[in-house]
């Protein structure tokens, strides 16, 4: 069975850091939390502590002794985490050939490759930050998402008008929405790009909250587009507790209608807006977070 060399470590630590005690920016709990998740293993298990008891130590220790199967698992979940915070922050790699040598790695432990790198939006003039809407243009969505309250129109209608109102929204933020779409077999209720990322919307006006099936099958929809490619569901009345703690989200975002209701009021830029929420999805795997607690 083949076994990750002295050259391989080196690898692994210059990309997750490890000889140093620390991995990446995780804290001991979501350390924890994410070996659980995402590799379906117990790194604070004590058959981990051979070199010590920091995060660095412990998964120097995995990689030397769990089965070549968990070793696969983990290489994959650190290189998609790795690769989203990096992303978000906009940050050049800094070690050469970084997906190639760590995906012949994997491959010869016997696992399938690393995706390929996300596809990006033609190059171009750099972007420009959305410039402030007018106010009369911010006071008609608000005076639209109101009204929106009190149409008499069936739940079907309502939830078409509420599907226009958020892409007339991005729009004016500068987000290049596009509306609803079909695809065989599939229901897209809209998109837009965010800083060279395309995200597919869900937007869903109902009087209960999403559940974590509803939350699973969007992701689903996100996964099966290319890497790189995210998501924001949209919902409401919000979203269970359940269903949050149930669900593990890796390229959705959320909002509901209070963060609507709070970024209207206060006339935040919705470029801000996602740009914020992705961050905290990222860095603290906390893929909703009211608006009012992102910008106090």
């Amino acid at each position: 069975m083949p076994k990750l060399t002295t050259a391989d470590m080196k690898l692994i630590d210059s990309l997750f850091g490890m000889y140093g005690g620390h991995v990446m920016d995780f804290s001991n709990s979501r350390f924890d939390s994410f070996f659980k998740r995402d590799v379906g293993i117990d790194i604070y298990d004590d058959a981990y502590t051979i070199h010590g008891r920091s995060k660095g130590k412990r998964l120097r220790a995995f990689l030397e002794v769990a089965q070549t199967a968990a070793i696969i698992r983990a290489l994959h979940a650190l290189w998609e985490y790795r690769e989203a915070g990096r992303l978000s922050r906009g940050e050049p790699e800094t070690v050469g050939s970084a997906r190639a040598r760590l995906s012949a790695t994997i491959e010869r432990l016997g696992g399938g490759p690393l995706p390929p790198a996300p596809e990006t939006i033609p190059s171009g003039p750099a972007p420009t930050k959305p410039s402030r809407p007018a106010d009369s243009v911010l006071f008609r969505l608000e005076a639209e998402f109101i009204a929106l309250h009190t149409m008499d129109e069936a739940a079907q209608a309502r939830g078409y008008a509420f599907e226009r109102f958020l892409k007339s929204w991005f729009d004016v933020w500068g987000l290049d929405a596009r509306g609803s779409f079909k695809l065989v077999g599939e229901q897209i209720d809209g998109s837009f790009i965010h800083r060279n990322s395309v995200y597919l919307m869900e937007a869903r006006w109902r009087n209960s909250q999403a559940d974590a099936s509803s939350l699973r099958a969007f992701q689903e929809k996100v996964g099966d587009r290319l890497e790189g490619s995210r998501g924001l569901i949209v919902s409401y009345s919000g979203f269970t507790a359940e269903g949050l703690q149930a669900f593990t989200a890796r390229r959705v975002i959320m909002m509901d209608g209070w963060d609507i209701v709070e970024a209207l009021q206060r006339r935040i830029s919705l470029d801000e807006i996602v740009a914020a929420k992705l961050r905290i999805a990222v860095e603290e795997r906390r893929p909703f977070v009211h608006v009012r607690e992102l910008f106090r």
